[in-house]
């Protein structure tokens, strides 16, 4: 990023609790961002700039600084949709200095689908042709996926003037799930994601149901990349459960050769184990639920809180999984003054809203 980005934008937003809000807020990036908090203003830095919101009179003033137009549109839509998000069913008005022009996604890649396999019993593999994959290489992980109905010409997303995403509606309306892309294969042009096939029958799983039937040549997009940037270190601790799996496997795949890795993975059973293939060194540790106690919870977190107790300073932790569960190993962290800049706990579902 640029020492001093040229692009700017002010915003102010009018949430039912403006401090719950930014607390949201601050909780959130602290993932994807260098967070700065004070007791009525928060900083957010990040590669595509860098964000200001400040408290006032119930109000949330923001200020975004970017490099680029495109950047700074990027930021005012991830802002946006987040406010939103963190609002729920309570009332939210975001106004901009500008509206947001009314155009295609500038990181809305379309895709389609070449093939699909199961690699385990309840996760199954659909690998998708990409006219450019660059973006996707040694960035974020995460990507919002957008299926459109079946028989349909695909109707893409633009902006709304609060900079929001401008979903289409009605017949056009498009299933959207965010997943991780477990490969890139440059020569092929093609990327790979793992959808888990959700073993509750009870569940919907929209997304596991277009994994489960794929056809080649269907179409759909990508929104992204973003987030969840692969650990640069030399030695990586490793926690999740089957939503981080995809993310754990492409950062062993992809760490230089030499770095040391430990890794803590809840599965449902043994028939759930991946092979990790890496150029560097893995030690994992399967936990399987299937031989938990009736009843029992936070058997990872626990597990993991144990593991850290031996870990030193220097080590990337890397922890994706439940929400309560993260919450723990953040507050363990914390406790210990684990160098922030070498942590990533983010949670990936809760279990309540499952």
């Amino acid at each position: 990023m640029n020492a001093l980005p040229e692009f700017k934008l002010t915003g102010v937003a009018l949430p039912k609790d403006a401090p719950k809000m930014l607390d949201e807020v601050c909780e959130h990036f602290v993932e994807h961002a260098e967070v700065r908090r004070t007791e009525n203003a928060a900083t957010l830095t990040s590669e595509i700039g860098v964000a200001h919101m400040r408290l006032d009179g119930g109000r949330l003033f923001i200020d975004l600084a970017c490099p680029s137009d495109g950047a700074l549109q990027m930021s005012r839509t991830v802002i946006a949709e987040h406010l939103f998000y963190f609002a729920g069913e309570d009332p939210l008005e975001l106004t901009w200095s500008e509206p947001a022009t009314r155009t295609r996604l500038a990181n809305l890649h379309e895709v389609t689908v070449v093939s699909a396999e199961d690699v385990t019993p309840h996760m199954r593999r659909v690998v998708f042709a990409c006219a450019d994959v660059n973006p996707f290489i040694g960035g974020g992980m995460h990507v919002r996926l957008l299926v459109p109905p079946k028989g349909r010409t695909p109707v893409w997303p633009g902006l709304r003037d609060d900079g929001r995403i401008a979903w289409p509606e009605g017949e056009d309306a498009l299933l959207v799930r965010v997943y991780t892309i477990r490969a890139v294969d440059a020569e092929r042009g093609e990327l790979w994601i793992d959808f888990l096939q959700h073993p509750l029958p009870s569940v919907p799983t929209p997304g596991a149901d277009f994994a489960r039937d794929a056809q080649p040549g269907d179409r759909l997009a990508l929104l992204g990349p973003g987030g969840g940037d692969l650990p640069q270190a030399g030695t990586i601790f490793l926690a999740g459960d089957e939503s981080a799996l995809p993310a754990i496997a492409r950062i062993a795949a992809e760490v230089p050769a030499g770095t040391r890795m430990q890794a803590i993975i809840e599965v449902a059973d043994a028939a759930e184990e991946q092979p990790l293939p890496t150029a560097g060194t893995l030690d994992v540790r399967w936990l399987h639920r299937t031989t938990y106690a009736a009843g029992a919870r936070n058997v990872l977190a626990r597990t993991t809180i144990e593991a850290l107790s031996a870990v030193d300073g220097d080590t990337f932790v890397w922890v994706a999984c439940e929400r309560e569960d993260v919450r723990l190993v953040r507050a363990f962290l914390k406790g210990r003054e684990h160098d922030r800049k070498r942590i990533y706990a983010a949670w990936y579902w809760e279990r309540d809203n499952t």
